[in-house]
């Protein structure tokens, strides 16, 4: 009866910000990724070292150490992307930025570059995790695993 009352859901498609395969949560060697402790989402094995924009957003978060990226997607969803597991401690070393905080980035943008091999020898490993940190908007997520292209799309998430 009310119908024009009801928000109308949105259907947002991400798209992969890594060349490689897409994993399910619990495949992240790191308890805080795979419990979903921080939020939902998607993993990359990465056969690339290019971190894209998986989705059209401001970015909100590059970490001095260049490992991680918030961004802020238009429809409010906000996404970490967090390339390997323990870099932190690399301190920056074998990565490159090209983004800074405030920056409007479109699907498909190059982010940041990483030394895949310089990951995989000093850090605990190269899997990457894609989290949206804010669920509380989140009404239902359908993952696509498998390999990945820039153009796959990893996640669609329903949001109200």
């Amino acid at each position: 009866m009310l119908n024009f009352l009801k928000k109308k859901k949105k259907l947002i498609k991400i798209k992969s910000p890594i060349m490689g395969t897409a994993l399910p949560l619990s495949e992240v060697p790191d308890e805080v990724f795979a419990s979903k402790m921080m939020g939902d989402g998607v993993a990359f094995e990465p056969t690339e070292g290019i971190l894209y924009a998986p989705i059209d957003g401001e970015v909100i978060q590059v970490f001095p150490t260049m490992h991680a990226v918030g961004i802020t997607s238009n429809h409010g969803l906000e996404i970490l992307l967090h390339i390997g597991i323990d870099t932190v401690n690399l301190s920056g070393e074998g990565f490159e930025s090209f983004i800074s905080v405030g920056d409007k980035v479109t699907v498909g943008q190059k982010l940041i570059s990483f030394n895949i091999d310089f990951i995989k020898e000093n850090a605990k490993s190269a899997i990457t995790p894609l989290i949206i940190t804010n669920m509380d908007k989140v009404e239902k997520m359908e993952y696509n695993y498998g390999a990945t292209t820039k153009d796959s799309v990893v996640l669609t998430v329903s949001i109200m």
